[in-house]
């Protein structure tokens, strides 16, 4: 089938006191891979390794923010955002992945969310955003239970920080791609391919995620704390049986994976008969803990999926049926029907509570800046059909209650290197030069007019 757009005319309202944010990654605009006795992540391990990025780009300078964060809190400011999602960056606190913590390091995040605070700017902070200590993936990784003690220890080194004045709380950010796209497939940190190590690290994040959460709320009171997930709507290439099937077993594979053992249900039973040997283990009382209540979840848009019924189609060769549906490139493509399909979907079937957009956004081929201008229309297009489902699912009673655009100026782009562009400000990595995309400037007076 095709997923079609939803009609009408393009124009978006939202109520008051809805969250308008950006978001990025430490390891994607940080950069000082080497100062202030910051450790070694996955991805400093990774990408130096001569391959696995495109042009062998690094993040050891990326956005050189480390250095450059008081200007960058004032284009932040200048975007009018009301909110910015920033990641701890877990070996720049603690080196080894646990002990002693770096003064340095936490001095650095202490003053950036005190530079946040004092621009009006609400600090959302994100504990895990892939950049896991090398230390901990040479002992095992996330396939490793130790790995969920020393996530824990870190949880409360950081919160202990900064929980006086952080109010909003991610644990862990899409641990699909961490365990997929890191254990399974190898094209991102730390490049593993063993769909039972892909498994069980889903099992240790989950859990992570869940033992982190009582700790939160213990040193940041009545903070709201929440995960980010990477689900997708899910169609059948044809009404047929066949096809129907096929797009429900992706569906317990990519997305009731997660959603089901958060929400309390475990995991789906249809996927662990799919995944037979290969699948996690785990205790019974594992799951009571990655069921921890959670105030809001988060998701990242992407692309729909549309399954066809293939006979060799195993777990490990699952993605073999999907065929990807929307507009956009290079990127992210989507729909806006899969967006706003997805949202009425999460909303009747779990308890999630509010929900957000916690990270939206797509590459393009920008142009060079012009006059101190970059043109983008494509992003502004882009941003503007999801927007749209998300009006859509509120006038439908779907409770989103806020949207992050990301990343918020152009950075390491993980596996792509530096080559992809999807930032709404532009980034001259040679000079570090900033300029606000056209798309920047369409999104701030979004956020002047709580809509378009």
């Amino acid at each position: 089938m095709d997923v079609e757009p939803l009609t009408g005319a393009v124009t978006a309202a939202f109520p008051e006191g809805f969250v308008w944010g950006v978001a990025s990654g430490a390891y994607q605009i940080e950069g000082a891979a080497y100062e202030d006795g910051r450790g070694e992540s996955i991805w400093d391990r990774f990408s130096h390794t001569p391959g696995k990025t495109e042009n062998g780009d690094t993040g050891d300078v990326a956005c050189d923010h480390y250095n450059r964060w008081r200007s960058d809190i004032g284009l932040l400011a200048e975007l009018g955002v009301r909110a910015y999602r920033f990641s701890v960056a877990w070996p720049r606190v603690l080196p080894l992945g646990r002990g002693r913590p770096l003064d340095a390091g936490l001095d650095f995040y202490d003053q950036f969310v005190d530079g946040l605070l004092e621009a009006g700017i609400v600090p959302w902070v994100t504990l895990y955003l892939w950049d896991l200590p090398q230390a901990l993936e040479d002992e095992g990784g996330w396939p490793s239970r130790s790995t969920v003690e020393a996530f824990a220890g870190y949880t409360d080194v950081v919160t202990r920080r900064l929980g006086d004045r952080v109010k909003h709380w991610i644990t862990v950010n899409e641990p699909w791609c961490s365990a997929f796209l890191g254990y399974r497939v190898g094209v991102h940190a730390p490049g593993r391919t063993s769909t039972k190590d892909a498994l069980q690290a889903t099992h240790s994040l989950l859990l992570a995620h869940g033992a982190a959460v009582p700790i939160i709320r213990s040193n940041a009171p009545g903070a709201q704390v929440g995960i980010v997930l990477t689900p997708g709507s899910i169609y059948p290439a044809t009404e047929s049986a066949e096809d129907r099937a096929a797009a429900e077993r992706f569906d317990g594979l990519f997305n009731r994976w997660f959603l089901d053992p958060l929400y309390g249900r475990g995991y789906p039973k249809d996927a662990l008969a799919l995944y037979g040997s290969e699948a996690p283990r785990y205790r019974s009382a594992d799951f009571p803990v990655i069921a921890a209540k959670t105030d809001f979840l988060g998701i990242n848009c992407h692309e729909p999926a549309v399954v066809r019924y293939e006979e060799e189609n195993q777990p490990s060769r699952i993605a073999s049926a999907v065929r990807r549906e929307g507009a956009g490139a290079p990127g992210w493509p989507t729909t806006q029907r899969g967006t706003y399909d997805l949202l009425r979907r999460l909303h009747a079937e779990y308890p999630t509570g509010p929900i957000y957009v916690g990270q939206d956004g797509a590459a393009f081929a920008d142009p060079s800046p012009h006059a101190g201008r970059i043109t983008d229309p494509e992003r502004i297009a882009y941003h503007a059909d999801h927007l749209t489902a998300c009006s859509r699912a509120i006038a439908d009673g779907v409770p989103v209650r806020g949207y992050f655009a990301v990343p918020w100026m152009d950075g390491f782009e993980w596996a792509f290197g530096c080559t992809r562009r999807s930032g709404v400000i532009g980034v001259d990595y040679a000079t570090q030069r900033r300029t606000i995309k056209d798309s920047g400037r369409w999104y701030s007076q979004v956020i002047r007019d709580n809509g378009f």
